[in-house]
């Protein structure tokens, strides 16, 4: 089974989208994709795929409720479903209280089960949840999650129940990780959670052509420390626009979504876009990633190949096939 947890310490990695586009990504490829956003902050996974209505009415259930064993209602029917086949649990703004609402669950257990703070296992409450409670492993393929950024239970939470990383990074400037960085990244998960962490990959995104980003591109790619199946260009107005159209990057091309500007105001609408040969490449791009993190890191069956139907444009077709092959040859 996929479990990943996209992460990076730095801010405007692309860590949502690059989460939307993996998810949309291995429905493509024939499977059952559930995503967890585990990020309370505006503008996230929930936002991205217009889902989680209730998600600031402080009287609806939601995830938190069932990680602290409080749920008012059935775990199933927190799951909602995309337009793009992607089940989703929604972001809710109890994941901002996390931390104080699970000091009031240790404080209680632990004074009547006479047990010290140090022993209550509070990093493996969300992996009880999804896989002991739930056996979401009955239900689905793959299940992603999109944490927040920050150290703490949440976080930790998610790498003890998924237990791989994909990381994106950015290619350069105050935000880059470095080598030496993302292998201290993992070693302190490890240490803090008592498990072995996998890093699946790394993904530059956001890559220009400017001669810094594509040293640091290179940087990553000449690595023998960890993967990095492709880099993401630097595409700025399909990725802006993935918001706009409520969906991954698949959505925006085969939708033809575009932002213009229409009577001094900023608009976006499908049906406008010019499909270019670049994004075209970017989208096969993404299905590589993919493609690596299915066959390459959990060996997992794919349809290898993706087909776009692109609005007024006809089908464009991409097989993988080689690459799957390749990836299962050097395992």
């Amino acid at each position: 089974m996929i479990t990943v947890v996209v992460y990076s310490e730095s801010g405007g990695t692309f860590k949502t989208t690059t989460t939307a586009n993996l998810a949309v990504s291995l429905v493509r490829m024939g499977l059952d994709v559930c995503v967890i956003d585990l990020d309370p902050q505006e503008g996230n996974l929930t936002s991205l795929f217009d889902v989680g209505e209730h998600r600031s009415d402080p009287e609806a259930d939601n995830l938190v409720k069932h990680i602290l064993e409080m749920p008012d209602g059935d775990f199933e029917d927190l799951v909602e479903t995309s337009d793009e086949g992607v089940d989703v649990i929604p972001s809710h703004d109890m994941l901002g209280d996390f931390t104080s609402n699970l000091e009031q669950k240790i404080a209680y257990e632990t004074g009547m089960k006479n047990m010290s703070k140090e022993e209550f296992p509070r990093f493996e409450l969300l992996y009880d949840l999804l896989w002991n409670e739930q056996e979401l492993h009955e239900d689905y393929d793959a299940v992603l999650i999109d944490p927040n950024a920050r150290a703490e239970d949440l976080l930790y939470n998610s790498i003890y129940a998924m237990r791989t990383l994909v990381a994106p990074v950015k290619p350069a400037g105050k935000g880059n990780l470095s080598l030496d960085g993302l292998d201290e990244l993992v070693g302190n998960m490890e240490r803090k959670l008592d498990i072995e962490v996998g890093l699946s990959c790394v993904v530059p995104s956001g890559v220009g052509q400017t001669n810094a980003h594509q040293q640091y591109s290179k940087q990553f790619k000449n690595t023998d420390e960890f993967a990095t199946p492709i880099a993401i260009p630097d595409r700025e107005s399909l990725m802006d626009t993935m918001w706009e159209a409520r969906g991954s990057a698949y959505k925006v091309l085969e939708e033809r979504w575009k932002t213009f500007e229409e009577d001094g105001e900023m608009v976006s609408s499908p049906g406008e876009r010019s499909v270019r040969d670049r994004e075209l490449e970017t989208l096969r791009d993404i299905h590589e990633l993919g493609v690596f993190v299915a066959t390459d890191t959990f060996d997992a069956q794919i349809d290898p190949e993706l087909v776009l139907d692109i609005q007024g444009r006809g089908e464009e077709r991409f097989d993988f096939r080689d690459v799957v092959e390749t990836e299962v040859a050097t395992q």
